[in-house]
């Protein structure tokens, strides 16, 4: 028996020896120096192997986070650890697990991530390690938790466009649905006030929102759609009758959209706004502080014009609202019996290089696709769809915005609303 205890000894000895691991300092939470060649049958020196075999593979949570402060959040520029972005860790032998807190539901960088949490635990750590890798979101705002006006909404973005025609409802639409698809609460106004579009791309022709009773107060409750709730004037007039309002009329409806709609908790709140700059982006600047806008233009030269000076009214100085980026719609045509052909019936990313002038992100570029016209005439968008064209370049573009919402979040100061001197 003895014998046999000190012939596996021998074999364990051996396969140290094979393995390089010898006479080598390893430290998880205790140091080992082992020397095979210093073993007795006496047994006195078998304590420090078997000592070795049960911890030199023991992981512990501050070796976990220590690796994992070696990964970088691509956009912020921090590290996990540093950024409080890792919760949950559980340690089972070789199976670890935590969890990655994401500054959105729908960050891009998701896969890049993982990966590199993965190599850091086995290069670092255990290199027989099985990670496991679980996400999490907690949208970052720069919002106050006491603010009055849309307290459960933590950023608000503005779409916005130069004039008119160039498909901001339709970037709009699609973009709120994308943003739901990837796990975010999300909510669209549609503050068009003249020329509504919500109610025809959402299907919802002829609904009206109902009325609740919130702490004593009347309040509209917005319609659901396709996960995401809607709030249009085109809810609330008939869509034969036009609205003929002086600009007090349509800022006080924007302002009932804002105070008196029970939007509840949201992540994001798109705003569908009226091409131009006017009343209604007053309005909005001076009852919230908007996270940031996104400028919606076509490639040519008419429409680039008047993007300029969309991105010209939120640089000044009385507004200063930071612009997200821009993206270009009406890129190509691409017709559907020929994916793989583009042509560029509007000009050539000229949006594209426009943001490159200006120095703003360019959040992508969304084709002429006949699916796009038909889904927002249907009622149902093509982010509903299964075409690949279309879905692939909204996902792209919101995923563009909410990295560089995040991006605006973590390096800027929050925005304030403006204060208008009447002259």
């Amino acid at each position: 028996m003895r014998l046999e205890k000190w012939m596996r000894i021998v074999n364990i000895f051996s396969l140290i020896q094979k393995s390089g691991l010898s006479g080598k300092v390893f430290s998880n939470s205790n140091l080992f120096f082992l020397n095979p060649n210093k073993v007795t049958p006496s047994g006195v020196n078998f304590a420090p192997v078997f000592l070795f075999l049960t911890k030199i593979c023991v992981m512990t949570e501050a070796d976990i986070l220590k690796a994992l402060s070696n990964v970088q959040e691509p956009d912020l520029g921090k590290d996990l650890v540093t950024l409080n972005m890792v919760k949950d860790i559980k340690i089972d032998g070789n199976n670890v697990s935590f969890t990655v807190v994401l500054t959105t539901p729908a960050c891009p960088m998701k896969d890049m991530i993982n990966t590199a949490c993965v190599n850091a635990v086995k290069i670092l750590v255990n290199k027989q390690a099985n990670v496991t890798v679980n996400f999490t979101s907690n949208t970052n705002t720069k919002r106050k938790e006491n603010d009055l006006i849309l307290p459960g909404v933590k950023n608000i973005i503005a779409v916005v466009s130069g004039k008119g025609g160039v498909g901001k409802s339709t970037v709009s639409t699609n973009l709120a649905i994308a943003l739901t698809q990837s796990g975010a609460k999300v909510g669209l106004m549609d503050a068009d006030i003249y020329g509504p579009s919500a109610p025809i791309m959402f299907g919802a022709r002829g609904a009206r929102p109902m009325m609740k009773e919130v702490n004593g107060k009347g309040v509209i409750v917005p319609l659901e759609r396709y996960g995401l709730k809607m709030m249009s004037i085109g809810l609330l007039v008939d869509e034969k009758n036009a609205v003929v309002w002086r600009g007090p009329m349509a800022s006080s409806a924007i302002r009932q959209f804002v105070t008196d709609v029970d939007w509840g908790e949201l992540d994001y709140l798109v705003i569908d706004m009226p091409p131009g700059t006017g009343d209604i982006h007053l309005t909005l600047m001076q009852l919230v502080p908007v996270t940031g806008v996104v400028i919606v233009t076509t490639p040519q030269d008419v429409a680039l014009a008047d993007a300029k000076k969309g991105i010209a009214m939120f640089g000044q100085a009385q507004i200063n609202v930071p612009i997200i980026g821009l993206v270009e719609n009406m890129s190509y045509f691409t017709p559907a019996e020929l994916p793989d052909n583009k042509y560029y019936i509007f000009g050539k990313e000229g949006g594209k290089k426009l943001a490159e002038e200006y120095d703003l992100s360019f959040l992508g570029q969304i084709p002429i696709v006949q699916s796009i016209r038909e889904g927002g005439d249907k009622g149902v968008p093509v982010m509903m769809s299964e075409d690949p064209i279309a879905k692939t370049a909204f996902n792209h573009f919101a995923a563009e915005t909410v990295r560089n919402i995040a991006i605006r979040n973590a390096s800027q100061a929050p925005t304030r609303t403006i204060e208008m001197v009447e002259g």
